[in-house]
């Protein structure tokens, strides 16, 4: 049998690759990135501040477009509910990293739609009050969770102003490799950091969002679309009176 020459060999491997999702074995789902990006081979820096601004007046009341999306890439949608756990009680405990929230201005009445997530502050809470460290932020502004320290004193959770952090409370029977999670952890949004660091420049709510309410990138970067909607438009930060200096910011509030 004949070798396949080089170019066969590439075209065979981009196929390989471009499979989003392949169960390896019971439990273990492999998820490997797209074909045309290209692996983090440089440490992080903080030449780099990625963040996001959203339009609110692009949020359609009634869309959860982004929350799925995000359940999807992040494997939350294969969180089951616990054996014996109330409708009620679930919906209380299950996992979110992306929250619908509806804001309503008490002199006009005027009801705002948004999602909430982690808003990766410059000056995290949830990193100030971590005992063992697995809260912290990376040098691009990314704030994430070790799981591999995470002690489940949930002391992160009670000093983020947003409500952003989840807890896992029962086994996970089946996670994705890029985002492994199990029971007596805290977790939270992490602008698709593995996106990041396979060199895509997205975040999958942006993807999903199809009233494009959603722009991501490096907010140190003048000539990045983040940037350049931030001095086109005026945001504001949630809670700004905490000083946080949050990476995710609202316009039209």
């Amino acid at each position: 049998m004949s070798m396949p020459n080089d170019s066969g060999r590439r075209d065979f491997l981009k196929k390989a690759v471009a499979a989003s999702t392949v169960t390896i074995a019971p439990g273990v789902i492999l998820h490997t990135m797209n074909a045309e990006a290209e692996p983090r081979t440089q440490p992080v820096t903080d030449k780099v501040r990625w963040g996001m601004l959203i339009d609110t007046t692009k949020c359609a009341d009634g869309c959860k477009d982004c929350v799925e999306a995000c359940n999807k890439e992040n494997g939350l949608d294969l969180v089951n509910k616990p054996e014996g756990a109330s409708d009620e009680l679930w919906e209380r405990q299950r996992p979110h990293w992306i929250r619908q929230v509806k804001l309503k201005d008490n002199m006009t009445g005027r009801v705002t739609n948004l999602p909430m997530m982690c808003q990766h502050c410059e000056f995290p809470p949830c990193v100030d009050v971590c005992p063992t460290g697995a809260s912290f932020k990376r040098a691009d502004g990314i704030v994430m969770v070790d799981r591999h320290i995470c002690i489940g004193c949930r002391y992160c959770m009670m000093a983020c102003p947003y409500k952003a952090r989840s807890f896992i409370h029962a086994e996970v029977a089946e996670k994705l490799t890029h985002a492994p999670r199990g029971k007596g952890c805290v977790e939270a949004c992490n602008l698709c950091v593995h996106r990041l660091d396979n060199g895509q420049t997205t975040t999958a709510c942006q993807d999903a969002c199809k009233h494009q309410a959603i722009v991501f990138g490096d907010l140190k970067d003048p000539e990045s679309p983040v940037s350049k909607a931030l001095k086109k438009y005026p945001s504001v930060q949630i809670r700004a009176d905490l000083k946080l200096n949050t990476g995710v910011r609202y316009t039209n509030i």
